[in-house]
């Protein structure tokens, strides 16, 4: 009887504990995110991962004593549909604003939220200027850049590809732009005669794009095949590689890799591929990164599939951002940009930060390979696609404030974020 009327006491704690929560006015979180176009199997990824943290939080007490909700809208990776999102999530009452695919769609979402007064969060967006030339006060990057994948990708391609002559595909855009650039100047390959280039569109690329460019490298010879490719048009153009047979004569690299990617186009085809990812569902056991493990097991046992860099990045934003507004006790944007300048932490692997002079998050890289598919298929979700072969910390791939503002200033923008 004594526990009966103990347990009957807690439930009623509790329930007079909820209680305000629910009776709260919700905090809107805008998604801004692909659900269609050639990256929307990340933006699959990215709205569980929100969701997920979504209910983390709202179980532990929402922010500043308010439950979240999530209200979401299709960016196609398209820039002009993207601001016309961001538009509507203002007016729908959105705190802050986050997700995309594209660096495109978050340079052109992220002015447009500065204007309407909105932090925007970046997941995947590694062109260099989304947090360098158009980098502005409003906008935080969750993700590396270009620089930080050609770091830690071109320390491995100097081991294992020196001397060997390159040739590069590029998606036509600021992402494939500043990806080719940085991997270039690291590996030495800046030499266009030696080591050909071409650029395909995007959006849009058709088939005939990408099966055109892959015959002229083809017809090279190239020893190293560097696709700047991402989402649908990457999947396409290795199934086009593995026709034309250049996975059995040419090493395969795409800078920034995705669990999905290697999912959509098959392990059999990805097998060897070189690239680079910021978390893999096995860096939280390398880094010894409980909280990291924790999302791992839930997000597996919820969706039945292990959690991805892209749903690693949107669930580590909505966390961030809660936290940032619960050490500001404000939702006003200036207070929370002031709460997460240099703020250090340890979420889903080792430390991170973002950076105050231009809102990138610093963090350590991973150069991945592609296992073998019986590798693969020994996993229970048959998901177990990247070996890590390289490892560099934050200080060794991010441009110092030095080389910001200099290339700040070289692109005619002040040398402090406006």
């Amino acid at each position: 009887m004594k526990r009966v009327k103990k347990l009957t006491a807690t439930l009623a704690l509790w329930a007079a504990a909820s209680l305000p929560l629910q009776a709260a006015e919700p905090v809107t979180l805008g998604l801004n995110f692909p659900r269609s176009g050639p990256y929307k199997e990340e933006g699959l990824a990215q709205m569980r991962g929100a969701l997920l943290a979504i209910d983390e939080v709202n179980a532990q007490g929402g922010v500043l004593g308010r439950p979240l909700r999530l209200v979401s809208k299709d960016s196609a990776s398209r820039p002009e549909k993207a601001v016309r999102n961001v538009d509507k999530l203002a007016d729908e009452g959105a705190a802050m604003l986050f997700g995309g695919a594209s660096s495109a769609v978050a340079i052109a979402a992220g002015k447009r939220a500065r204007e309407r007064g909105l932090l925007y969060f970046g997941t995947l967006t590694y062109s260099n200027d989304t947090t360098g030339k158009d980098g502005h006060r409003y906008l935080f990057r969750e993700c590396n850049n270009a620089w930080m994948s050609a770091a830690v990708l071109g320390k491995h391609l100097s081991k294992t590809q020196a001397g060997k002559q390159f040739f590069y595909i590029t998606a036509d855009y600021t992402w494939g732009h500043t990806s080719e650039s940085s991997l270039r100047q690291v590996t030495a390959t800046q030499d266009d005669q030696r080591h050909p280039g071409l650029k395909v569109p995007f959006p849009g690329a058709r088939i005939s794009d990408h099966q055109a460019a892959l015959k002229q490298a083809a017809a090279s010879d190239a020893q190293v095949l560097v696709l700047v490719l991402f989402g649908e048009d990457l999947v396409r153009a290795i199934r086009i590689v593995g026709e034309l047979g250049l996975n059995k004569r040419m090493q395969i690299v795409a800078p920034n890799l995705t669990q999905s990617i290697v999912e959509q186009a098959g392990p059999t085809l990805m097998q060897g591929v070189l690239g680079t990812e910021p978390w893999t569902w096995r860096v939280p056991a390398l880094e010894n990164s409980a909280r990291g493990q924790a999302f791992v097991s839930t997000f597996s046992e919820r969706y039945q599939v292990y959690p991805s860099s892209s749903a690693a990045s949107a669930y580590s934003i909505v966390w961030q951002w809660r936290d940032a507004v619960e050490r500001a006790r404000s939702l006003d944007s200036e207070a929370v940009i002031k709460a997460l300048e240099g703020h250090r932490y340890q979420l889903l692997k080792d430390q991170q930060e973002w950076r105050a002079f231009d809102h990138q998050n610093a963090q350590s890289m991973y150069a991945v390979r592609v296992k073998e598919r019986s590798e693969v298929l020994k996993d229970p979700l048959k998901q177990d696609y990247f070996e890590i072969v390289e490892r560099l910390s934050a200080s060794e791939t991010l441009p110092t404030l030095e080389q910001w503002q200099a290339e700040r200033q070289s692109a005619g923008q002040p040398r402090q974020l406006q």
